[in-house]
């Protein structure tokens, strides 16, 4: 009797392109392998273990078919930010492909995170490795590195995933108070992920000038070669309302 086939839902859990059993590798005639092109996805999420690629729980359910999303499509001050989100998840692997990110601004409680996480959530569903951090976050997780033990996570090596993920997801840019080394670590890791044409997605309430004046005009003048700039308006959301 002939093997029975996986069915398509199993098939799609064991390999994000339905073509291999899950093991990267497809069987040919004469029981000659050959690999699966899932593989070099896997081999690249195991490259970049270690950074923080989860969506937080609070934004796991977040979706265009839910608030608050779905009441910011219907708002006129937020319809527009809503439309360049959804289209840059329309395009999703050419996006990522060519390094083009989205820079949302506004002030606090706009939606800017909320749109933020709803990319990452879509890249991560679509096979990408991403990482996920707050700027705040990010920098306490670069001085761990100067406190590794030998043969534990050092700098380079997790300067490496950093700029080898497909999407480098920033919240709260401009966050931390600013120092020479501040400017230093964010302009060394915006600049590899520009020469190497890797997406960035950042968040942040300051305008472009205030934005210049702390993490510095080359990273943002980087970032503004990388980005989209997509602008959010209204009153804070977040006030009487489950965020």
């Amino acid at each position: 009797m002939a093997a029975r086939p996986r069915s398509e839902p199993f098939a799609e859990r064991a390999c994000p392109l339905a073509e291999c059993d899950g093991s990267g590798w497809i069987l040919g005639p004469e029981d000659v392998a050959r690999p699966c092109e899932c593989r070099a996805q896997r081999l690249k999420r195991g490259r970049v273990r270690g950074v923080a690629s989860a969506i937080p729980p609070r934004y796991r359910g977040v979706s265009f078919d839910r608030p608050p999303v779905s009441d910011m499509e219907r708002d006129m001050t937020t319809k527009g930010a809503v439309s360049e989100v959804r289209g840059f998840i329309e395009e999703l692997d050419e996006r990522l492909d060519r390094g083009r990110g989205l820079w949302l601004f506004g002030d606090t409680g706009t939606g800017k995170t909320t749109l933020a996480m709803l990319i990452s959530k879509a890249a991560l569903e679509a096979g990408r490795s991403v990482a996920i951090y707050s700027l705040p976050k990010l920098l306490a997780r670069i001085r761990r590195t100067y406190d590794a033990e030998p043969g534990g996570d050092s700098y380079l090596a997790f300067f490496e995933r950093l700029t080898s993920v497909d999407l480098l997801h920033i919240d709260d840019l401009g966050a931390e108070k600013r120092s020479d080394w501040v400017l230093e670590q964010l302009y060394a890791l915006i600049n590899e992920r520009y020469e190497e044409e890797r997406t960035v997605l950042i968040t942040t309430n300051l305008p472009h000038d205030e934005l210049e004046e702390q993490i510095g005009t080359r990273t943002v003048s980087r970032l503004s070669q990388m980005c989209d700039e997509v602008p959010l308006f209204g009153s804070d959301r977040r006030y009487g309302k489950a965020a």
